[in-house]
């Protein structure tokens, strides 16, 4: 366990916490974007589980369970995800993916959907985590962050892969080796999300627009930029734009970044920062330019063919949300082999088709095509291998960078 950490969250962190709630990641449903993202904020806040029960989290070496597994006289296991995470049937009575599962290997999946952001669900499941005590969940879909400290922390179960044959072929290159899970020996990825460029080509007068830099100093687009009051999203392009990498910033290259941000605000080339608020002023064209979510574009885009994307040549900022295995599950097989049967391409397309984020699955683009050929040519579902390569994650934090950084943002912000 980290060391140092608050017991509380630190002003900074509550306010980053609310604005999110309010604007950003968290006010969206789960088919328009992301959840709060933010590795110190759980620091802080599973310190403080901690030191509230009083209970130390390294019971049993990390990542190893002593519970028994029940899977073969218990054909079922339980699987917590995120609402509209999964596909449904028209009639929305149905997930197929979970009854063709079912009728294949004779395994029922006790299905919730009970996640609507990392902290809170985190707040659910940390007294049986720190305890040693079964969750109820075999099965958990979270955001990297909050995969990578529950794995830190020794609470997550090390997966078996001689059980993951297509999900060991199959997981696509750019999500194989996460710094907070490396070589995947906890988690595979259950979808991407990436932040990028979006404009109105209407309200750009047909220009492209490309670059941070460029809505930062195009003075063309002045008073027409909006930036995302998500942290990570804004400041990780700066830095990718400025040539520094969010895996690996220091504390001086973020605040490079916020001063040059600062810049933008002082000299009225920022509009303003905004949650998913901006869908609406993108849409009308109030603003020509912004940071915005892909999964928002997608549906954008639907509707309002004016609506582009650009992928920054510095790079573009992606997330992931994972299925892990929590310690003490009592169907970890039953889990593991669901998890595999995700990672067929036949199946993973049918859940990309509903869901609509980036697909980890190699080989799923023909199967794709056949349910939809404009899903399975958008790169912001299947991105190709130019786009891959331009993917970064910002880096974990610790308790006291969460703090600093939160709140030389706020300030930057206005909030």
């Amino acid at each position: 366990m980290e060391q140092h950490e608050p017991g509380s969250l630190s002003a900074p962190q509550l306010e980053a916490v609310r604005r999110s709630a309010a604007g950003g990641r968290m006010a969206l449903s789960r088919r328009s974007l992301l959840r709060l993202g933010g590795s110190g904020l759980l620091a802080a806040a599973g310190a403080s589980a901690l030191s509230s029960c009083g209970i130390p989290p390294a019971g049993r070496q990390p990542g190893r369970s002593s519970s028994a597994d029940h899977s073969d006289e218990e054909k079922w296991f339980a699987f917590s995800n995120w609402t509209e995470y999964i596909d449904v049937s028209d009639d929305n009575k149905h997930r197929p993916s979970l009854e063709e599962f079912r009728r294949r290997t004779g395994i029922k999946v006790r299905y919730t959907e009970d996640i609507n952001d990392n902290v809170e669900f985190f707040g659910k499941i940390k007294p049986q985590l720190a305890a040693g005590q079964d969750t109820g969940r075999d099965l958990i879909c979270v955001t990297d962050w909050l995969a990578g400290r529950m794995i830190r922390l020794g609470w997550m179960q090390e997966l078996d892969q001689s059980r993951l044959p297509h999900a060991f072929a199959n997981l696509g290159k750019g999500f194989r080796d996460p710094d907070w899970d490396p070589g995947r020996a906890h988690s595979y990825t259950w979808t991407g999300i990436p932040a990028v460029v979006a404009y109105n080509r209407k309200a750009t007068k047909g220009r492209t627009v490309d670059s941070i830099s460029q809505l930062l100093e195009d003075p063309g687009l002045k008073g027409r930029v909006g930036m995302l009051s998500e942290m990570r999203d804004t400041v990780g392009l700066t830095l990718l734009d400025m040539g520094k990498d969010p895996a690996t910033f220091t504390a001086a290259d973020y605040d490079a970044a916020v001063s040059r941000l600062q810049k933008g605000v002082d000299t009225r080339q920022i509009r303003r920062f905004t949650g998913n608020d901006y869908i609406d002023d993108l849409n009308k064209g109030d603003l020509a330019a912004c940071i915005a979510w892909a999964g928002d574009l997608i549906q954008l885009q639907a509707d309002n063919p004016d609506i582009r994307f650009s992928i920054p040549k510095a790079g573009y900022m992606t997330a992931t949300d994972n299925l892990l295995i929590p310690n003490e599950a009592r169907h970890k097989k039953n889990a593991e082999r669901f998890i595999d049967y995700v990672y067929e391409p036949k199946v993973a397309a049918q859940i990309a088709a509903y869901i609509n984020y980036v697909c980890p699955v190699d080989g799923v683009r023909e199967e794709l095509a056949k349910i939809d050929k404009s899903l399975a040519d958008n790169p912001l579902i299947l991105p190709d291998a130019e786009m891959t390569e331009k993917s970064h994650s910002f880096r974990l934090l610790s308790s006291k960078e969460e703090t600093e950084f939160e709140q030389k943002f706020a300030k930057l912000i206005g909030s």
